[in-house]
């Protein structure tokens, strides 16, 4: 089950153990709505829990990125197994987001 909660006007996103399309869009209008809704200027996507995602995770990361991007804002990647931090390496976007 993934959390979302903001503090400090970071959204934390802690992400379920497998992302998939549909989960995906949820994922994404859930946070948008928070992005909307708060004080946020960067979002922290926790993978602890996370070891199956999909292209449509790249699609979750990407889009937040461009809707925080244009105020400045960043974004976030924690806890990425290996599996998970492989992935992110090969999509090049540790060139647009952190990864810690």
């Amino acid at each position: 089950m993934e959390d979302y909660v903001v503090i400090d006007h970071c959204l934390m996103v802690k992400l379920p153990a497998e992302i998939d399309h549909h989960k995906a869009c949820y994922i994404s209008e859930k946070a948008d709505d928070l992005l909307l809704s708060e004080e946020v200027d960067a979002i922290c996507f926790d993978f602890e829990n996370t070891e199956f995602m999909d292209s449509s995770g790249i699609g979750i990361i990407m889009g937040r990125y461009r809707k925080l991007s244009c105020f400045g804002g960043k974004v976030y990647l924690i806890h990425a197994g290996k599996q998970i931090r492989k992935m992110l390496e090969m999509s090049g976007i540790e060139k647009v987001v952190e990864i810690r």
